[in-house]
């Protein structure tokens, strides 16, 4: 074979690969930034549920501990929120909102608070019907913070 024709046989080579590596690092670039941009899409949709959540929750079991009849209006809202994270949530998130919303409905049945009952129900902590759930959500994102940093190679 003619050392010319050699030559560019090897230029043509190389630039091929040169071309098809530059189009695979483009490629793998923009695949990790859509993917971290859908990770932290996904995450914020989350937070804003469940401070939605969190919100709703707080003011129905205030308003069960005063009031004997329902607020149905949030109850339903709670209960949207929840069906909301059947489809985004971990089964441990969705079963702690689950609780919240059963221990308000059965809130609601149970007497009104006096004050000195409130005060008591402060005081051995059982007042704080998010803890668990709160505890639920940031074991969530812990994870999912996790398993984005190992699949994208960092």
């Amino acid at each position: 074979m003619d050392s010319s024709v050699l030559s560019a046989l090897a230029a043509l080579a190389g630039a091929a690969i040169g071309g098809l590596t530059s189009v695979l690092t483009s490629w793998l670039t923009q695949h990790t930034q859509a993917r971290a941009q859908w990770i932290a899409q996904e995450n914020f949709r989350r937070q804003e549920l469940y401070r939605e959540f969190i919100d709703d929750a707080a003011k129905a079991y205030v308003h069960a501990l005063q009031y004997e009849k329902a607020d149905m209006a949030l109850l339903v809202s709670l209960y949207a929120k929840i069906g909301r994270m059947r489809v985004l949530s971990s089964q441990k998130v969705v079963e702690s909102a689950d609780q919240i919303a059963q221990k308000i409905v059965n809130t609601y049945l149970a007497p009104d608070k006096s004050f000195l009952e409130l005060s008591e129900m402060v005081n051995h902590a059982s007042i704080d019907i998010l803890q668990n759930f709160s505890e639920a959500c940031r074991a969530e994102f812990q994870l999912s913070t996790t398993r984005s940093f190992r699949s994208s190679g960092a």
